[in-house]
């Protein structure tokens, strides 16, 4: 990125109120409707700590005394598999829209691979719709595409 410093690191109490439009937003673009309550259980679960985290990516206010901007959040989940103690997945990844392509996903990213790997995660991964061009050229770049295709299996109420 260039321009002001980025600053990344986990999300804290205080941002709850600059998360949420972010949070929105993620789920806006992939059409998934949260209710108020659900937000609020996200926020909760992101700051239990443990397993989950929380990042956030920061721009410096233009303003003299005011507080850095959060521009970009990024959700993540330890987990064990069959085949490894430690993976890290990358759940939610989002930046605001008047910094896309100005390396703020880029940044999130690379800053999770060095938590995951300093966790003791083998394997960092995530998933996109085919049809998210724009996200895909950065994931191209900086990971591979193993050619999975993911299926949800409807659970009851």
């Amino acid at each position: 990125m260039t321009g002001p410093a980025l600053r990344l690191g986990p999300l804290r109490p205080d941002d709850r109120a600059a998360w949420e439009p972010l949070a929105r937003g993620y789920k806006a673009f992939y059409e998934t409707e949260v209710d108020a309550a659900g937000y609020a259980a996200a926020w909760q679960r992101l700051m239990a700590g443990g397993d989950m985290l929380g990042l956030g990516a920061w721009l410096p206010d233009a303003a003299p005394g005011q507080p850095d901007r959060l521009v970009g959040i990024a959700h993540a989940l330890f987990h064990a598999s069959t085949w490894s103690q430690r993976n890290c997945y990358l759940q939610d990844l989002f930046t605001a829209p008047d910094v896309r392509g100005q390396g703020v996903a880029g940044a999130l990213i690379a800053h999770l691979a060095t938590l995951a790997h300093a966790g003791g995660a083998d394997r960092l991964h995530w998933l996109t719709h085919h049809t998210n061009a724009r996200a895909r050229r950065l994931y191209d770049r900086v990971a591979a595409h193993k050619g999975f295709i993911r299926y949800d299996h409807p659970m009851p109420p």
